[in-house]
């Protein structure tokens, strides 16, 4: 999930891209590829996920052009809340939203240019650091400094406890609005009542499985437990491995010592009836039988159904190794 408040490219340096890539978008972008096909090609390329990403969404806006007669006819679906304030016409803003790899930045643009269409209100646009881990330092070094250059902000939502300081309270201004959104969410922008940050969008986590090896093992449903996780990566595995491919895994996941691991926990945690790690007393209650087993069980996961190395995986290097089959 993302809030408001208050990366290197594959092609670097005015470089174009690989003759490989170039006829890779080329032929997906003219349907000459399925997105499995393009997949398979972008792992054994090496290509990173945000590229991967932009990739997958232009193929997906060419064929939705070809499908429609009416696509190339500008349109949109965004409608505009009434009541907006027209006294700060002119005025100007800067706001860090999206990275240079996010595929959402000509929607971020033309929601921008409604805004201004409807306000009168300039925005200034600049794309954030692709790293959260990055972005949030770039964006204490601008606290600590008082900078006032930045008026909005993209937060994610482990942070409003971290900028809530340097923060706005919204509650009064856009109080009514908050209550449009799911009531967890709110609650999680909130810091000693000071609702520090608007929902912009949610995430979730997702479970990919391969079908066609549940199907040729005889799993009949997609694992819907650990438990069952744990078991059909192990067969599926154990399968392969007999079958000639020795370096297969069953799971790989993000491991590595950052905020895509702290994700990944937390839905383990949650999802074994783990709690909380802070209570809303401030007592640590993370110290329990069913989030200690959670724990445990994902180390198992190493050196078993998932490699050695996972303990150094991010998305990219994740999603690498899983379309790679």
């Amino acid at each position: 999930m993302r809030s408001v408040n208050g990366r290197q490219n594959d092609a670097t340096n005015g470089n174009p891209l690989p003759n490989p890539v170039t006829r890779l978008m080329a032929e997906s972008l003219a349907g000459h590829v399925s997105r499995r096909e393009m997949l398979r090609r972008a792992a054994a390329l090496g290509l990173s996920a945000p590229l991967v990403g932009l990739m997958l969404s232009a193929q997906t806006r060419g064929a939705a052009a070809q499908a429609s007669p009416t696509a190339g006819a500008p349109a949109s679906t965004m409608v505009m809340p009434e009541g907006l304030r027209t006294d700060l016409d002119g005025s100007q803003i800067t706001a860090i939203l999206a990275d240079s790899t996010d595929p959402n930045g000509a929607f971020i643009e033309a929601a921008i240019g409604k805004f201004t269409e409807a306000t009168g209100i300039n925005v200034d646009f600049i794309r954030g650091e692709t790293s959260a881990t990055n972005r949030l330092q770039a964006y204490r070094q601008q606290f600590a400094a008082q900078s006032s250059d930045i008026d909005v902000y993209q937060i994610d939502v482990i942070w409003p406890g971290v900028v809530a300081e340097h923060a706005i309270d919204l509650s009064e201004p856009l109080g009514e609005l908050a209550s449009q959104h799911f009531e967890a969410i709110i609650e999680n922008n909130t810091v000693d009542d000071k609702l520090v940050g608007m929902p912009w969008f949610t995430d979730a986590g997702l479970f990919y499985s391969r079908t066609d090896l549940l199907e040729k093992y005889g799993i009949t449903a997609t694992p819907a437990t650990w438990d069952e996780m744990e078991s059909a990566a192990q067969t599926i595995q154990d399968g392969e491995r007999e079958a000639g491919n020795a370096d297969f895994v069953g799971f790989v996941w993000q491991g590595n010592a950052y905020e895509g691991l702290t994700c990944n926990g937390l839905e383990w945690q949650v999802s074994n009836g783990g709690g909380t790690i802070i209570n809303q007393d401030g007592e640590v209650t993370v110290n329990n039988p069913d989030a200690i087993a959670a724990f445990e069980r994902a180390r198992g996961w190493v050196g078993t159904i998932s490699p050695e190395g996972v303990t150094t995986y991010d998305e990219p290097q994740t999603f690498n190794v899983w379309t790679a089959g």
